[in-house]
């Protein structure tokens, strides 16, 4: 089967299956004279694997251990991705609960007339938010939906160069 069969019987790009390839996650099984991947009936179980890993939000190098370890780790990683969801509901909750509380306050928002950078980490600090918890609230922005994160930076006037600073850093464990 050619590498575009293969992605489209997945619901995949072929461009996605160049970067399995180049991980080392999905090697195809032959390569022909001119140079294009052949791959066969188990190479195709492997990607519905790697789909059904990536479903549940494993990272790319977790699945490519699982595979090659199969069964050995699998429910560890589970375990850990269960957990690492839990978190992020959390997150999301509180974030929930911000915004909710921000509403019931119909004072507090008519007093916010202008949002800028000073007035959104102040309505945060009222709410409790820690310099962790800012760091980790733009960690979680930025990994869940970096374009919305993008332009909630730019709403608060925050020069371009900042910008991409706070965004750098968001990316950093």
């Amino acid at each position: 089967m050619t590498i575009t069969a293969l992605a489209r019987q997945h619901g995949l790009s072929r461009a996605t299956l160049l970067y399995y390839d180049r991980l080392n996650l999905l090697k195809p099984s032959a390569r022909l004279a001119n140079g294009y991947r052949r791959y066969t009936a188990k190479d195709a179980a492997r990607l519905t694997q790697i789909c059904l890993y990536r479903q549940t939000g494993l990272p790319l190098a977790d699945i490519r251990k699982l595979l090659d370890k199969p069964h050995k780790d699998l429910a560890a990683a589970l375990e850990r991705q269960l957990s690492e969801l839990a978190t992020q509901i959390e997150a999301l909750r509180n974030r929930q609960r911000i915004i909710v509380e921000l509403l019931r306050n119909r004072r507090l928002l008519e007093k916010v007339n202008i949002m800028n950078r000073e007035t959104w980490v102040k309505l945060l600090r009222a709410s409790g938010f820690t310099d962790e918890n800012l760091h980790q609230w733009h960690r979680d922005f930025e990994r869940l939906d970096p374009d919305h994160h993008q332009r909630f930076l730019e709403f608060l006037c925050i020069p371009s160069d900042e910008i991409q600073a706070i965004r750098a850093w968001s990316k950093q464990a």
